[in-house]
């Protein structure tokens, strides 16, 4: 009788042991899912729309990029950063400059300084991605207008030519392209084209520009990689061939004018933030 009492007994606390045992792990196992859950949902928030605080980016521009810069866009960034709790840190510097390089900024140049001279070093003071990817983490370029300027193609692309050529610009995009591919960390934002107003071009060089802003914006530019565009081309022509007369500073000058640099240098910011926070690939390229 003793005997089965205390098997009865054991029999009960080995159940009862199984019991919470069995508890504990349902338990242990909801509290897994639980954080697993949440480490899932931060991850692709993360992948999505990064905050990018501490985001330091550089506009290397001339004249036109001076007039869209003095619209109100580091004004722009102060007030987004406030309002965002974030920390987008932009400056802007003339690239490259007239002395020792030379005025010029348009796909040779850029070719010749980023890619022919790369490295560690700068080439005639002007600085090669080497060193400014180590100290931004966006790089913002552009050509002012004269790049529309283009010239009826030879059949006979050249790299090293500083033609202005669709088919020496194509060969030189590609190049820059494989270039900034070799910095995955960094972003790159290129603008489209500054255009020329209609007294300063005619209809057939007209059409060439608009013809290689087009294969820039359909062929060049791929979803996926590091390199984003900035439509300033289209918002200077909205669809057209020319720089509208209302938005140049007059008939014979393709600057951009001051009414036309405010209205667009919003856009421009807003640009930049879709890129820094994950949304490149997917929003407007007008900044619209």
């Amino acid at each position: 009788m003793l005997s089965t009492a205390y098997t009865i007994i054991f029999k009960h606390k080995v159940g009862k042991m199984k019991a919470i045992l069995k508890l504990f792990c349902i338990i242990s196992i909801h509290i897994f899912l639980v954080f697993l859950f949440i480490g899932c949902t931060n991850s692709n928030n993360n992948n999505e729309e990064p905050k990018g605080e501490g985001m330091k980016i550089i506009f290397l521009h001339h004249s036109t990029g001076e007039l869209i810069w003095k619209g109100g866009v580091p004004r722009w960034f102060e007030q987004y950063n406030t309002e965002n709790g974030t920390n987008y840190k932009m400056v802007e510097q003339v690239f490259p400059k007239s002395s020792p390089y030379g005025w010029k900024n348009y796909p040779y140049d850029y070719w010749n300084i980023w890619v022919n001279q790369a490295g560690d070093k700068p080439f005639k003071k002007e600085p090669t991605l080497e060193i400014l990817t180590r100290q931004y983490d966006v790089i913002i370029w552009k050509h002012c207008f004269p790049v529309s300027k283009i010239k009826e193609d030879t059949g006979d692309p050249d790299i090293n030519s500083e033609d202005k050529r669709i088919e020496n610009y194509r060969l030189q995009y590609a190049a820059l392209k494989t270039k900034m591919g070799e910095f995955p960390k960094n972003k790159f934002i290129l603008w489209t084209g500054a255009a020329l107003v209609k007294n300063a071009t005619n209809e057939e060089t007209a059409k060439r520009a608009k013809a290689f802003f087009d294969w820039v914006r359909n062929e060049w530019d791929e979803i996926g990689d590091n390199i984003y565009l900035w439509d300033f081309y289209e918002l200077e022509t909205e669809g057209g061939l020319y720089l509208k007369k209302e938005y140049a500073v007059s008939p014979s000058n393709s600057h951009p004018n001051k009414t036309f640099s405010q209205k667009v240098a919003p856009l421009f910011c807003q640009r930049i933030v879709e890129v820094i926070e994950g949304r490149g690939d997917s929003s407007s390229i007008t900044g619209k």
